[in-house]
């Protein structure tokens, strides 16, 4: 499953700023989640260039978003979902919050995020996955800790018995998410997937930042790549 948070504004479509792959073995009962740097320099599928990574939404929404990091990582991508990053917020509140442990000192959005562990609310998840200024990391840092509250809510959702809290969580995904699952779909992944949640890894991809013709991109190594391709196929059980 890819993964994108876009933050959209009225008369524009948007860019994917965050993108995660989401690979579930049920048999390993595993998760393995994967950063994709928005600014990795990639072929767009359906668009004929070299780009950046997130500019497939731009161009052609979730379809070719799937399509281009299909591409880039040689694995199959089934399902997408696309989450307005401003309601991601209710998913959390809808889970009943989220715990993480923080190793960074900083304040975002007014919120002092102190080091040690966090039981942080909607509008505190926001605030706590979107910094990035204050990181000595970077974008890296940010995604890293998007992974984190995108684990801490899959952990919470598993988790859920109370029929009255499956209404709240599936009236926030309503609301702030597009997706090609069927609510089938979900059910199945509630019912047969959950021991997966698990043991979730998280992981990025590591590359060099460059300029080209004055535009910054993130370039990935092609022994890099065949690395990241091959244990993707690994958690996946697929050749």
């Amino acid at each position: 499953m890819l993964m994108l948070g876009v933050d959209e504004r009225d008369g524009d479509k948007g860019r994917s700023d965050t993108m995660i792959v989401l690979t579930v073995n049920p048999q390993k009962k595993s998760v393995k989640m994967l950063s994709i740097p928005r600014d990795t320099r990639t072929e767009i599928v359906g668009h004929g260039t070299q780009d950046k990574i997130n500019h497939a939404f731009a161009f052609g929404g979730a379809k070719m978003s799937m399509d281009t990091v299909e591409n880039f990582l040689d694995i199959p991508i089934d399902y997408y979902m696309k989450i307005n990053m401003e309601g991601f917020k209710d998913i959390v509140d809808a889970v009943g919050g989220v715990t993480v442990q923080n190793d960074l000192d900083f304040t975002s959005d007014g919120i002092h995020f102190a080091k040690g562990s966090h039981t942080l609310n909607g509008k505190e998840a926001l605030a706590y996955s979107r910094m990035r200024h204050d990181d000595p990391s970077g974008d890296f840092g940010r995604q890293s800790r998007q992974r984190a509250i995108i684990e801490a809510v899959i952990k919470e959702g598993a988790s859920l018995s109370s029929l009255t809290k499956y209404d709240d969580v599936f009236d926030a995904l309503s609301k702030n998410i597009q997706t090609n699952l069927t609510f089938d779909n979900m059910m199945d992944i509630q019912k047969n997937y959950r021991d997966a949640s698990k043991s979730i890894t998280q992981s990025s991809i590591n590359g060099n930042g460059t300029k080209i013709d004055g535009i910054y991109y993130y370039i990935v190594s092609d022994q890099e790549k065949e690395k990241v391709q091959s244990e993707l196929k690994e958690q996946l059980s697929i050749k």
